[in-house]
């Protein structure tokens, strides 16, 4: 099962299968936690996830803009060799903001 979080700290959780079964709802649930979040900067953290198709990106991209049109800065974090391959043939790693 998919679920998406967001801590009371800014941590935007997502887990387990993104693809296009489940990636319309975690698209909107997590808008809807990003628009009622305080945090100033969000930091998706991407651990758990345990399976991704291009889907997972274009929710991450979806996210990006999100933070953007709410004045918040938005970082990615432990993005699997997976989807990092995804995002590299898309030529999307330059625009992702992947933390270490």
């Amino acid at each position: 099962m998919s679920q998406i979080a967001l801590s009371d700290t800014g941590r935007l959780s997502l887990s387990g299968v993104l693809d296009y079964r489940t990636g319309t709802a975690l698209r909107e649930q997590g808008k809807k936690l990003l628009e009622r979040s305080a945090a100033e900067h969000i930091l998706v953290d991407c651990a758990a996830i345990e399976k991704s198709s291009s889907v997972g990106i274009a929710l991450l991209l979806a996210f990006m803009r999100d933070a953007q049109r709410l004045n918040k800065t938005l970082s990615i974090v432990n993005l699997s060799q997976d989807m990092q391959k995804i995002a590299r043939v898309s030529e999307l790693m330059p625009v992702l903001q992947i933390r270490n």
